[in-house]
């Protein structure tokens, strides 16, 4: 684990509520971490107080930085925008929210370097049960549609290698198949469970039609991309030197 090094993004959109307080809880994980750690907030065009939260809390502390987007694109191109940023061996991501802890990466971190992506399964889920029942009912037929095995894809707690998410072909949406992308490449991924809690401030910026028609949409829009994927592997390859002069 010595030849790992860490990034976590935190995407977050009208957050201001929960930045204070997420700070505190991911310094606690900052203290413990074993490999070398940084925290990349993307702002994805808060219209409240976040940003402002943001720069200060970047401006005060070490390993934290930021980067704003123009406008509210969603969470699959505040996620891509992070991705290419980063230039750490693994990419972590988490939301501000504070429904998961930032302390349970540890957890993740004890699976690398032996898997490509790590992620969370939410036990003891602390939602309403609309959020659950349309969650089950997505992630099942998520499940049965691409046979991807994983059990709680929407939870916001995952860590993957950079050279497999670097290489995801994004889309809008896509934020809901990162496990299922990075296995489109032959990655290995891991499933754990973690903590799971009731929203700190704020509200969720889902409701019953996006968390249901988003998802069951997506899927098909994924299966079409899996069939169409190109993916090689190089058995062997020689390289000559360049012709100088045009003498040979």
């Amino acid at each position: 684990m010595d030849s790992l090094s860490l990034t976590v993004i935190v995407p977050v959109f009208n957050e201001e509520g929960c930045l204070k307080r997420f700070t505190e809880a991911m310094d606690a994980f900052l203290e413990r971490t074993p490999v070398p750690t940084q925290v990349l907030f993307v702002n994805d065009g808060s219209t409240d107080n976040s940003l402002e939260q943001i720069k200060e809390i970047c401006q005060q502390k070490i390993g934290y930085s930021f980067l704003s987007l123009n406008r509210n694109y969603g969470l699959s191109t505040a996620i891509k925008a992070g991705i290419d940023t980063i230039q750490t061996t693994h990419i972590g991501y988490i939301d501000s929210d504070l429904q998961t802890s930032p302390l349970d990466f540890m957890l993740l971190l004890e699976h690398l370097p032996h898997h490509d992506m790590v992620i969370g399964i939410r036990a003891k889920r602390k939602d309403t049960f609309v959020k659950k029942i349309s969650s089950k009912i997505a992630n099942g037929f998520r499940r049965y549609m691409i046979n991807d095995g994983i059990v709680d894809t929407g939870c916001p707690l995952k860590i993957m290698d950079a050279a497999y998410a670097k290489r995801v072909p994004f889309f809008d949406g896509m934020h809901r198949f990162l496990p299922a992308l990075i296995q489109l490449q032959g990655g290995k991924v891991k499933q754990l469970p973690v903590q799971h809690f009731e929203r700190y401030a704020g509200y969720s910026k889902y409701h019953l039609f996006n968390r249901l028609w988003g998802p069951l949409n997506d899927t098909f829009a994924f299966r079409w991309m899996r069939k169409r994927y190109i993916n090689y592997t190089v058995a062997e390859e020689f390289t000559n030197q360049p012709v100088a002069n045009g003498h040979f």
